[in-house]
């Protein structure tokens, strides 16, 4: 059995990994969730002067979002586990010329902050990724204030986002890697139907809803699909990176033939997504 702490220090660093890729990206990745961070952002029915907790942010755009929301007055915290994503989220916000947010190195399953000291707080795509998911909703519903709102998202299940999942496949039927684990943290850890609900209500917050957003996902060609994922999709990055050429080329007509279903007589390639979205009282 692996150690959860172990795997805490493996996320981690994987993240840290990522975070130029991210980077890179990080207007492509601000894009095709804009769906997702508007639906969290309208959940929480921010007010000028309140203050906001986004964890999980990454480029940190959706928080960017409630800062806006609750100016004049109100201040949003930007965090993060990996420091290498907030060197980003920095700067785009200062690219922005948002002021009226602070950013913090906070872990989700251990937010450190003081008990109801957030008037809301928002997750889009990190608990499913946690080690102890149950552990970092507990927390989430710690900091917020009794009264306030804490809203998240999820990826709904794997055969709703082949985008996501066909470079895993490629190098699962590669036998260059094991299958996932579905016990693991990952992507769909938490797309049971009712899981997400009831893991809030274990919480403590009230009132759940939720949600599904669909995030269809287009293209221009394969081939910009494929650069897109070698940036953001790290764990395919790296185990292609040691491959012979042959090896490699055999990977991506793989990726290239489990996407036909989805390329378009243009070239263009339109994948479906679909995303679960929450919204809970404290």
């Amino acid at each position: 059995m692996t150690d959860p702490d172990e795997q805490r220090a493996e996320l981690l660093d994987g993240w840290d990994r990522a975070a130029a890729g991210w980077k890179a990206r990080a207007d492509y990745v601000q894009q095709f969730g804009m769906p997702v961070s508007a639906w969290l952002i309208d959940a929480l029915a921010l007010q000028p002067g309140e203050s906001v907790l986004e964890l999980a942010a990454g480029p940190g755009d959706t928080g960017f979002l409630a800062a806006e929301l609750v100016s004049p007055g109100g201040t949003v915290i930007s965090s993060d586990g990996s420091e290498a994503m907030l060197d980003t989220a920095r700067e785009r916000a200062a690219a922005r010329g948002v002021l009226n947010v602070e950013f913090k190195q906070l872990q989700l399953e251990w937010i450190d902050l003081p008990t109801a000291s957030v008037d809301k707080a928002l997750c889009r795509w990190g608990v499913m990724l946690t080690v102890d998911p149950a552990a970092a909703l507990r927390e989430a519903r710690r900091v917020v204030k009794p009264g306030g709102r804490y809203a998240l998202s999820v990826w709904d299940a794997a055969d709703q986002n082949p985008w996501a999942t066909i470079p895993g496949r490629s190098l699962v039927e590669a036998g260059l890697v094991a299958p996932p684990d579905p016990s693991a943290p990952g992507m769909f850890a938490l797309s049971a139907p009712g899981l997400l609900d009831q893991l809030l209500r274990d919480a403590g917050f009230v009132e759940a809803t939720v949600d599904a957003v669909v995030l269809d996902r287009p293209y221009e060609s394969l081939d910009r699909y494929l650069e897109i994922q070698l940036d953001i999709a790290r764990p395919f990055r790296e185990a292609l990176e040691p491959l012979a050429a042959d090896e490699r080329e055999g990977v991506l007509a793989r990726v290239r033939a489990l996407a036909g279903p989805y390329t378009r007589a243009d070239g263009s390639v339109l994948f479906p997504g679909r995303s679960l979205v929450a919204v809970a009282g404290a």
